[in-house]
């Protein structure tokens, strides 16, 4: 953090966000009863890791002009030493939060209708790459820095090495790909909703989103739905999801099972 970004929002309560996986440094800024989030980092000399400022930056510009509902962007210099990029907060609660037991199938519901209706956008309208003719490169980029976290990986994976869980990103790679407009990180922590409609107000870590396969965001999610540290979903909410998402049941579970491997290297 530098003097300069501390000066400059000299005005704000601030407060650091320790939670998410964001590769920036988050602050949570309150000011006369309003909150904002000040995401800061270094420019990354890969953009495709999908946390380059500028990336996000220009992918909230798009989404908010498509409709997409999006944190609005106030103020930002992504090309300086230490870039920088000012939200305001988007109303609502995340969908990893906790919710009331007879309130979860309807946040499953409209994890699964947000999905389909970001996958439903012209996918030749939007400027952002994120086919595996860019991904997976950027996954071989990643683990020659030394980027993979070999101790954060899915279970059935554990004990893997870095030789290993590129053969089988490899091997198991589609030989085509079915593309649409996909979010590229989609988890219930980066999805917030209305506690009173149960409808989404907005979509937040933008950083990845692009032309992708229509299997990674549904791949990402249903993971995350059963992961040990929330607990509230269950293999029936994954069912669930699913079933709303896809209800002809044309997923690829390789095809699913592959873009969780791919988000190994992320």
């Amino acid at each position: 953090m530098t003097n300069d970004l501390r000066r400059r929002f000299a005005a704000y309560a601030w407060e650091p966000v320790t939670v998410g996986a964001s590769g920036t440094d988050v602050h949570r800024l309150r000011r006369h009863g309003e909150e904002f989030y000040l995401k800061v980092g270094t420019p990354s000399a890969h953009p495709d890791s999908g946390f380059h400022l500028s990336a996000e930056l220009a992918r909230g510009l798009w989404a908010a002009e498509h409709g997409i509902p999006v944190a609005e962007i106030l103020d930002h210099d992504v090309e300086a030493p230490v870039g920088w990029l000012l939200t305001r907060a988007v109303p609502g609660r995340s969908a990893d939060d906790l919710w009331p037991v007879d309130q979860r199938d309807a946040v499953v519901d409209a994890l699964a209708d947000t999905a389909r209706a970001l996958h439903e956008l012209p996918v030749e309208e939007c400027p952002f790459d994120r086919s595996l003719a860019v991904t997976v490169p950027a996954a071989e980029h990643a683990l020659a820095a030394g980027l993979v976290d070999l101790d954060d990986l899915d279970e059935h994976r554990v004990g893997r090495t870095e030789a290993e869980l590129l053969a089988e990103l490899i091997a198991t790679m589609p030989a085509d790909e079915e593309p649409v407009v996909g979010h590229g990180d989609y988890s219930p922590p980066n999805v917030l909703l209305d506690p009173e409609t149960l409808r989404v107000s907005g979509l937040i870590d933008l950083g990845r989103l692009g032309r992708t396969d229509r299997h990674a965001d549904p791949a990402l999610l249903t993971r995350s739905l059963l992961d040990d540290d929330n607990g509230q979903y269950s293999p029936a909410h994954v069912a669930r999801f699913l079933a709303r998402y896809d209800p002809r049941d044309t997923l690829d579970p390789k095809r699913l099972e592959f873009y969780r491997l791919l988000d190994e290297f992320c």
